[in-house]
Formats: C-alpha cells, structure tokens, sequence
C-alpha cells in the first residue's frame, strides 16, 4: 500500500510515526517524564488511583516500545547494515529519472541513520531528526551544484576524481548547515557561549556523515572491518577547530575543500 502513495507522503508518514515513537518514549516508567502526581488540593481523598494508574501505563508503555526496539533490530535497511554510506555518485546519480528517486531515497536513508548513530555516538539527543530534512538537503544540493555533480560524475582520473569529491564534501558540509537538519535540545534565548557550543556540537554530528560519504566515493569503505562512519567522526574531532572556522568564512566552500582534502589523503 505504502507503495501506491507519493514518495512525499512516505517520507512524511514515516516523520510522523517516528514522532509518535518518541513521544511514547517520553513516558516510560523508567525514564522520561516524572510519574509523580501532585497532590490533592486540602485534605480531600484523591478521587481516583491516578499514580497506581500511571504507574501501570507507563509500565505498558515501557513494554511496547521495547518490543518496538526488538522489531527493528529484525528489519534489514534495504539489506545493509544501517548507518553505512554510500558513494556520492550513488546519491547523485547523472542520468534517468528512475536513478534519481532512488539516489534521493537512498540519501535521505542513509544520512538520517549516519545521523542517528552519531547522535548515539555523542550521547547527545534532537529535538527531532527527520527523513524529510534529509530530502530537502538532497534537492538542494542537486540545485545549487549541479554543476559540481556533474563535474564528478566525469572525472577523469584519481588525482581530478579526489578534487571533486573533496568538494562534495564541503558543499554537503555546507547545505546541511544550511538545512539544519538536526535541531537540538535548546533553551531558547540561551546565552551566546551555549549557542555556539550548541553550533559546534552540530558540525561534529554532521561533518562526519559528509566525510564518510568522501570516504565511500574513494573506495576506503569497502575495505573489510572498515567503519567509515568511525573513521570520519575522529578525523573531524581531531580537525574541528578548522572545520567550524572554515564553515564561517566568507566562502565557505573554498575554505572546507583543502580540509576535506587533507582528511581524505590521510585515511585512504
């Protein structure tokens, strides 16, 4: 049935129930909210069990969203394993309309799983991640470099084919920038130092997923016991210092690719 409906609708669909999978999350019995229920105004008896009852639901709660966990871990992601990147020529294909929608499908995938697992990774948490923010990423990027793109998908030979990957990189690096794909847990009007520590922290989460795709495109993440999503994640904490620096220069693009460019040359 999912498959007789528009792609948009899938996606958002898809959006929806992940919200309703994080806000069942959000009443565990042992965790999220507080169960504690404030007590009766006086001396009047609570009219109804209330705790006794939210005890119990957020006991049943707790239950189906384990059996929820149980169940994707049973589910092949398209019969890889989640959070593993593809090249960009996968997700940018050149030709035929066919291709397109299933790079564009193949990228909002992976990135929101590259993105989960870095999140894990950082033991940090999102206000929400979404596919459709992903997709969003995709177009744009297929609007503002098409130029880029094609560039890659002719390149001719392995010194012009890392230039352009490189560059790749640092345009992802840059629309996710733009898209904010990820938005974190914020307080909002919160002081300049935690913004910045917040923009820093979200470069972290989502340079690695750029690099690693520079590293699928380079063949790295073919090689046996090969993480490139782990490889990518320290590398850039090891150059995020620049990273930041170069994403807030006047042309970023041009700052990022050397950057890129060195990483790439050091984890091939």
């Amino acid at each position: 049935m999912l498959r007789e409906i528009s792609e948009e609708v899938r996606i958002n669909l898809k959006d929806r129930l992940r919200d309703v999978r994080h806000a069942i999350r959000q009443h565990r019995h042992d965790g999220g909210r507080s169960n504690a229920v404030p007590p009766a105004a006086g001396n009047s008896p609570v009219p109804f069990p209330l705790r006794e009852l939210e005890g119990l639901l957020g006991h049943a709660v707790s239950a189906f969203d384990d059996v929820m966990t149980a169940a994707e871990t049973l589910v092949p992601h398209e019969g890889r394993a989640a959070a593993q990147p593809r090249s960009f020529e996968t997700y940018f294909p050149l030709r035929g309309k066919q291709k397109a929608l299933a790079g564009e499908r193949a990228f909002r995938r992976d990135m929101y799983y590259l993105v989960k697992a870095m999140l894990a990774r950082k033991n940090a948490s999102a206000d929400r991640v979404h596919e459709a923010s992903f997709a969003a990423v995709h177009a744009a990027m297929l609007k503002r470099y098409p130029d880029l793109i094609a560039a890659l998908g002719n390149a001719a030979g392995e010194t012009d084919r890392t230039a352009q990957v490189t560059q790749m990189c640092a345009a992802l690096v840059l629309e996710f920038l733009h898209q904010r794909p990820l938005r974190l847990d914020i307080v909002e009007g919160a002081a300049k130092n935690l913004i910045e520590a917040e923009s820093a922290l979200i470069v972290s989460l989502l340079a690695p997923a750029a690099l690693a795709c520079g590293l699928a495109s380079m063949g790295t993440a073919d090689e046996p016991d090969c993480d490139p999503l782990e490889i990518a994640a320290l590398a850039v904490e090891a150059r995020l210092d620049r990273i930041i620096s170069a994403c807030r220069a006047t042309d970023p693009v041009a700052e990022l690719t050397p950057i890129f460019a060195m990483l790439l040359f050091h984890l091939r």
